[in-house]
């Protein structure tokens, strides 16, 4: 299941509630790849250029854009529940809280086992290792980590997919060692339930329809919000007095890191560069594809600022999830320094055929045609669309930009009269009706709406 072709379509964590959208366009000019138009006076998301970023969802005024998650009651329906979780989660918690109450809590609340995943990324450092020594002329090497940025290059960046390296990350990477380790004990591979607790959109979207693979390993997905609650309330049900002793496997202090920015790429050899925030990269991966700089040896992208801190899904404010994961790692290195031991987190050798992924296919969010023939054409198409187009990217079409309006006229989602400047010389030149200008303005900002307009 770690190899072959990935799904023909992508898998969409992020929806609208049109009962209350009311097509604000707050949505659509925050979007990093222009996949938000406005149709009928609601928000619509163009599922071949989303990401699963959320910047959609943080923008919205009324809450109109929600996160889809799997029932939580799921779980029982597996007799081994597996709780797999990111150590950001344990940033959404006071440093007085033990790390240890907050594993019982999570097993109290349903799950017979939690593993981190970033215990997994001293086996996943040693594949990056491995993938550098085969391809020495892959540079600068991205990061797969994000999964909101592989398909950002995937769509917006498609000569870059070469780029990824072809490891899989941390969540991925528990999940099959986990797989592996029920396996060889001889149990019911059916009976083991693998829920990952993700604290953005994107990591929903990745398991649901994997890049890279076939099918994911993993059973569900919890919101990190809502699981969040039940710990809360889990750990005040429980004795505060008791004494505390870790069983469970920890991440070495620097892989407790490895969700923040730099975290990863801390350990990276060569010249290394790590960006935070979807339109940082986006402008960097814009600036790489034409500078061509091979003098970089890796790079760590995250979607979000202070990377899965700043998660959507996140519910303490990501600078305290950072300075709790920092005083954590420090704590975790003192405890190393005292005992005279090293916290390595687990020690699994890399495996290439459980650990690799499968080719990442570009997916252009700008592919105009099949046949390539056709799509030159419609490119030129564009480029006199743009040059009767006003250029000034007001939104008023029900598009981001004049260019996004373009090619949706040449792939046949509009027509030049949703431009309301070209409305206007076309109604004065008598080639445009009043009633048929009307008629277009409702389609894109719904009928009431339209009418509000006009009487304004």
């Amino acid at each position: 299941m770690s190899s072959g072709s990935e799904n023909i379509k992508f898998h969409h964590a992020l929806n609208v509630n049109d009962d209350l959208c009311t097509g604000c366009t707050h949505c659509m000019t925050v979007c990093p790849t222009q996949a938000i138009r406005i149709t009928g006076g609601k928000a619509r998301i163009r599922e071949e250029r989303c990401v699963d970023c959320g910047l959609c969802y943080k923008s919205c005024p009324v809450s109109a854009i929600f996160v889809e998650q799997d029932d939580f009651n799921d779980i029982f329906k597996f007799s081994v529940r597996v709780a797999l979780i990111p150590s950001v989660l344990f940033g959404q918690f006071e440093s007085r809280i033990p790390v240890a109450a907050i594993y019982q809590a999570i097993k109290n609340i349903g799950f017979t086992h939690v593993l981190e995943v970033e215990n997994l990324c001293g086996t996943i450092s040693e594949g990056y290792d491995r993938f550098t020594v085969k391809n020495p002329s892959v540079r600068p090497a991205i990061s797969p980590y994000c999964p909101a940025i592989v398909r950002l290059i995937q769509v917006k960046f498609p000569s870059l997919t070469g780029n990824i390296i072809r490891v899989k990350p941390p969540t991925d990477s528990a999940a099959a060692y986990l797989r592996k380790k029920f396996a060889e004990q001889g149990g019911d591979p059916g009976a083991v339930g693998l829920f990952y607790v993700t604290p953005c959109a994107s990591k929903i979207a990745s398991v649901k329809s994997p890049v890279g693979e076939t099918a994911s390993l993993i059973n569900g997905v919890i919101n990190m919000d809502f699981l969040f609650n039940r710990i809360t309330k889990a750990l005040r049900e429980m004795n505060s007095d008791q004494e505390w002793k870790d069983r469970d496997p920890h991440p070495s202090p620097e892989n407790i890191l490895w969700s923040l920015t730099r975290g990863e790429s801390a350990g990276r050899k060569g010249r290394t560069l790590a960006v935070d925030g979807i339109r940082n990269v986006s402008e960097f991966l814009e600036q790489l594809e034409e500078s061509e700089q091979s003098d970089l040896d890796f790079l760590e992208l995250r979607a979000c600022d202070e990377s899965c801190a700043g998660g959507i899904l996140i519910c303490r404010n990501r600078f305290l999830a950072v300075e709790r994961l920092n005083e954590r790692a420090e704590a975790a290195a003192g405890e190393s320094r005292e005992s005279g031991t090293e916290s390595t987190g687990i020690k699994e050798p890399y495996n290439h055929n459980d650990y690799r992924l499968g080719p990442i296919e570009p997916r252009s969010m700008v592919k105009l045609d099949d046949n390539i023939t056709e799509a030159i054409r419609k490119m030129d198409k564009v480029e006199q669309l743009l040059r009767v187009l006003p250029g000034i990217d007001c939104g008023a079409c029900g598009a981001p930009t004049c260019r996004a309006l373009a090619e949706d006229i040449v792939q046949g989602h509009g027509t030049v009269s949703h431009c309301i400047f070209v409305q206007e010389w076309e109604i004065r030149s008598g080639r445009l009706s009043l009633e048929e200008a009307d008629r277009i303005n409702s389609s894109v900002w719904g009928e009431m709406r339209n009418r509000r307009s006009q009487k304004g």
